[in-house]
């Protein structure tokens, strides 16, 4: 099934599943996505990092990472694969996480942008075994943190030696 406008606005968890309505891109949904988490970042976070404590704003992602593993089972039953392409929470989830434990420089944001696609399209290890052997919604979920993980020790690589 190819999700419509109407499919993502017809519940909440397809709404967030599809990323906004990110997903429906045509082409490279993951890259749409994690292209709409950054615009998102870079527009929220001056409110975000101001106004909200470091624990209250790490809970929030851990919460919305939660969520993500309920939206991504709905939406993934209706549209019969739950790794259907249009689903993009789980890139936009992982990567708001990299970006508020990185130093605040949008170099380093584009730069974790092109490291976290780099993994999350290889999926080094541990992030192929979720992919391939956890065929649910936390599995979905999983390999994209993975992803996160490697481009955030590439981000302080960078960020040290450059």
């Amino acid at each position: 099934m190819k999700p419509t406008v109407k499919f993502l606005l017809s519940h909440p968890f397809h709404f967030l599943s599809l990323g906004f309505g990110s997903g429906l891109l045509p082409k490279m949904p993951g890259t749409w996505g994690t292209l709409a988490a950054l615009i998102i970042y870079i527009l929220l976070s001056p409110i975000i990092l101001t106004n909200f404590s470091f624990v209250a704003i790490l809970i929030t992602l851990i919460l919305l990472g939660i969520l993500g593993i309920f939206c991504i089972k709905k939406t993934g039953e209706v549209l019969g694969d739950v790794d259907h392409s249009s689903i993009v929470w789980d890139e936009m989830v992982p990567f708001w996480t990299l970006l508020f434990c990185i130093p605040q420089r949008l170099e380093l944001f584009l730069a974790a942008f092109v490291l976290f696609r780099l993994f999350d399209i290889t999926k080094p290890q541990p992030a192929k075994y979720f992919d391939q052997k956890v065929k649910n919604s936390f599995g979905v979920m999983m390999d994209d943190y993975v992803a996160a993980i490697y481009a955030a020790l590439g981000i302080f690589l960078i960020n040290h030696f450059i």
